[in-house]
């Protein structure tokens, strides 16, 4: 019996990798993934067996990832960000269920808020929420109602998978939500494509955001009413009595 290792291999560069994420794909025998993760890291490893599935064929991708470690094989699923963290690592554990085999573990990586932030400035050095606008998988309506509340909380925010091809108006619609309780002049940020060629960085006012041309390789930053912009950085205070 194998094991099945699922990695975060973080925002896509080498640098950005843990050394875990890196001992666990050299150590491994194949490597399972949506198509764009594991050509990000193909060439690093190129000795290995690579399986991949298109989007909306996650749970056929853990089926298969589990089945190679069943039949004796080392095997890492490798996710962009945290493998915790809109991940894979859930669905594995639920689609192995009860069972003890294979033998699964959990490496993670660094997730698009932390990366993301570090390329803004420091837009998350207080307390912040993380809302992914894809409603693939989750009812809009709740979407909406996690909008309203983190903002009526004055929470910093981290919008994922702001816009697709299929659903290009979402960001739009999260900021409408956002505008009945947070001001227009609000900072806000965008990243495209962090840790990889083609990374570029905006900040902008939440009006501003709602006009953003988004896609889905940007992460979205929504700040709190404390959060400004210093030197070209965006920064979000943590309260320290003494500055």
């Amino acid at each position: 019996m194998g094991k099945l290792t699922v990695v975060g291999i973080g925002p896509g560069d080498y640098g950005n990798m843990t050394v875990r994420a890196d001992r666990a794909l050299r150590e491994c025998q194949v490597i399972v993934g949506y198509h764009v993760y594991v050509d990000l890291v193909r060439e690093r490893y190129p000795d290995k067996e690579f399986i991949t599935t298109p989007m909306t064929k996650e749970a056929d991708r853990c089926r298969i990832a589990l089945d190679a470690a069943r039949s004796g094989r080392d095997v890492a699923m490798v996710c962009s960000g945290d493998s915790g963290v809109y991940g894979m690592a859930g669905l594995i554990y639920q689609i192995r269920g009860g069972e003890a085999d294979p033998a699964v573990a959990v490496i993670p990586g660094l997730t698009a808020a932390c990366s993301g932030a570090a390329v803004l400035g420091a837009p998350l050095t207080h307390d912040f929420a993380v809302i992914s606008l894809s409603d693939r998988l989750t009812p809009w309506e709740k979407i909406e109602a996690r909008l309203a509340a983190a903002a009526a909380a004055d929470l910093a925010i981290v919008l994922y998978n702001p816009a697709s091809k299929g659903r290009p108006g979402h960001l739009r619609r999260a900021c409408g939500i956002l505008l009945e309780t947070l001001p227009e002049s609000l900072i806000c940020g965008v990243v495209r494509n962090i840790g990889r060629p083609g990374e570029e960085a905006a900040i902008l006012s939440l009006k501003d955001l709602c006009a953003y041309e988004a896609d889905m390789f940007c992460t979205v930053f929504i700040g709190n009413s404390q959060t400004a912009s210093i030197a070209g950085k965006m920064v979000t205070p943590r309260g320290y009595r003494n500055v």
